[in-house]
């Protein structure tokens, strides 16, 4: 399956929510930057604003803990 392009996101952020967002990663074995996807995907299915789905998608995980 070819994979989908990506861009790079850079920002500034205020050190404790990047330690809230790393623990998060982590409680869903995920990386920062998946992570990160997957909230704004969720934020913006919650507000209504539509994201094309691409081959690469991260599908939300169970947290099993």
């Amino acid at each position: 399956m070819p994979r989908s392009k990506v861009s790079t996101l850079n920002l500034r952020i205020n050190p404790d929510v990047k330690a809230a967002v790393r623990e998060a990663a982590t409680r869903e074995h995920r990386s920062v930057a998946n992570m990160v996807e997957v909230l704004i995907r969720r934020h913006c299915d919650q507000a209504g604003i539509a994201i094309p789905r691409s081959q690469i998608d991260p599908t939300p995980r169970e947290h099993n803990g």
